[in-house]
C-alpha cells in the first residue's frame, strides 16, 4: 500500500492556491497569467517527482515516466471558474503528483486545460483523445473577452508547440480525483464517493418572438408578451418533468434575456437557455420528446411563436468497472461502510478519457455541496484521507 504524506498533499494544495487567490478561493482563468504561473509551478513539481515536466501546445501539462510497460494516466485541471473554489480541478493534480510519488513507477500526470471552458468545451482531454481538430481552434474565442483562442495561445508562448495526444496501448487506465460539488456525501456521511457515470448535458435556445409595444397603452386582450410566453413554457416544463425525470435528473433555465429590456417596454423577443442532465439515454430521450411536446402545445395555444435550437446533446460516459472496484475496494480499506456509488452530475474529462481507455472517477465530499464559488472547501481530515485512498487505488489499477 503507497504510503501518502498528508502534510505534503495539505502545503501543495494550499500553495497552488497562491496563484490567483480571491477570498477564500480563487481566480485563475485559462491562459491569464496567474494560470500560467501555476502550470510552470506544477510542471516544476512533475520534475522534482522524477518525471518529465512539459506544456503542451494546447496548454496540457505533462509529467510523463521513462518506466518501461503499461502506465496509469492521473490528474484533472488547473485553472478555476471566474472567482471560485481552491479545490475544483486543484484537487486532482495535488493527487495525481502524490500518486506519482507514492505510486512511484508507472504513475503519468496530465492537466487537461480549460476543463472550466474558457474558450471551449474541455478543449484540453478532446486534443489529447483526438476529438479538437485545427479548424475549431480556429473558431475558438474566450467566452468573457473574446480573445481569440490562437492568440492566447500566442501570448503565451505556445504558438507552434506540437499538441499532444494518447499514444496507443501506453495506458491502463485514466483515475481522475475531484470534489464532490455536490451533497450527496456530506448528507449521507460518505466519505470516498466512486463515480459510477457522467452524467449527459442537453442544452438548448428557446426563443419566444411577439411585439414590442408600450406597456402602458398596449391593452392587456391586444398585446403579444415574449417574455410571458417564455416564462409559462418554463413553468410547465417544471410542471410536467418531474413525471418523466429519473431520480437524479436535474432541469436548469440557466439565462433568460428579454428585448429590448426596458422596463416600460413589452418584450418583442424573449430568450431561454435550458438544459437538463442525466445519465440515463432513455430518460434523456423521454424529456427530450416532452419539452418538444410542450413547445408544439404552446405554439398552438400562444399568440407568440416559440422556436427550440438544440445547442448540445453530449452522451453519458459510463466508468471503468473494474476501476471503480479498486476505488472502492481502496475507500473500503481506508473509510469501512462509508463509500458511495453514485454518477456524477457535472461534466469532467474523465467523459473523454473514457472514449479511449478506461476510466474512472473518486469523489471526496464538498462541505455545504458548495462549489463554483470562493467558500468551497473540504476539511483536512477528507483531504488527507482521499489523498490515501487514490493512491491506494491507483496502486490498484497499476497491479492489475
Amino acid at each position: 500500500m503507497p504510503a501518502t504524506d498528508p502534510d505534503r498533499v495539505l502545503s501543495d494544495l494550499r500553495e497552488l492556491a497562491t496563484f490567483g487567490a480571491y477570498e477564500t478561493g480563487v481566480h485563475r482563468p485559462t491562459f491569464s497569467e496567474v494560470d500560467m504561473a501555476a502550470r510552470r509551478w506544477f510542471v516544476g513539481k512533475l520534475e522534482e517527482a522524477g518525471l518529465h515536466g512539459s506544456i503542451d501546445g494546447i496548454g496540457n501539462v505533462f509529467g510523463l515516466s521513462d518506466a518501461p510497460g503499461p502506465k496509469v494516466l492521473v490528474g484533472s485541471h488547473l485553472e478555476s471558474q471566474n472567482h471560485a473554489g481552491w479545490l475544483d480541478g486543484a484537487l486532482g493534480m495535488i493527487y495525481g503528483l502524490e500518486a506519482a510519488r507514492a505510486v512511484g513507477r508507472g504513475v503519468e500526470v496530465a492537466g487537461w486545460c480549460d476543463e472550466e471552458g474558457h474558450f471551449g468545451s474541455f478543449i484540453g482531454s478532446r486534443s489529447f483523445t483526438g476529438l479538437l481538430d485545427e479548424a475549431e481552434i480556429d473558431r475558438l474565442e474566450n467566452r468573457y473577452d473574446g480573445r481569440a483562442l490562437r492568440r492566447a495561445l500566442s501570448d503565451v508562448g505556445l504558438a507552434g508547440v506540437a499538441r499532444r495526444q494518447v499514444e496507443p496501448g501506453r495506458y491502463k487506465g485514466f483515475v481522475e480525483a475531484h470534489i464532490e460539488q455536490g451533497d450527496t456525501l456530506i448528507g449521507s456521511g460518505g466519505k470516498i464517493g466512486v463515480v459510477t457515470a457522467i452524467v449527459a448535458i442537453w442544452q438548448y435556445r428557446l426563443t419566444a418572438t411577439g411585439e414590442q409595444n408600450h406597456a402602458g397603452t398596449t391593452s392587456m386582450a391586444r398585446r403579444r408578451d415574449a417574455g410571458l410566453a417564455l416564462v409559462r413554457l418554463l413553468g410547465e416544463i417544471d410542471r410536467r418533468f418531474p413525471d418523466l425525470a429519473g431520480p437524479r435528473s436535474v432541469w436548469t433555465a440557466g439565462r433568460m434575456t428579454f428585448e429590448p429590456g426596458g422596463a416600460s417596454i413589452i418584450p418583442g423577443r424573449a430568450e431561454a437557455l435550458f438544459q437538463f442532465r442525466d445519465a440515463d439515454p432513455a430518460v434523456l430521450d423521454r424529456l427530450d420528446a416532452e419539452l418538444r411536446r410542450l413547445v408544439d402545445e404552446a405554439n398552438r395555444s400562444a399568440r407568440c411563436p416559440i422556436a427550440i435550437e438544440v445547442m448540445g446533446q453530449s452522451r453519458p460516459a459510463l466508468m471503468d468497472p473494474a476501476l471503480q472496484d479498486a476505488i472502492e475496494a481502496a475507500g473500503e480499506a481506508h473509510a469501512p461502510g462509508r463509500v458511495v456509488r453514485m454518477p456524477s452530475g457535472a461534466g469532467h474529462d474523465a467523459q473523454y478519457l473514457s472514449r479511449v481507455m478506461p476510466a474512472a472517477m473518486m469523489f471526496v465530499p464538498s462541505i455545504g455541496g458548495i462549489s463554483h464559488h470562493w467558500t468551497e472547501n473540504t476539511s483536512d481530515e477528507d483531504l488527507a484521507l482521499g489523498a490515501q485512498v487514490y493512491c491506494d487505488a491507483v496502486a490498484r489499477a497499476l497491479a492489475a
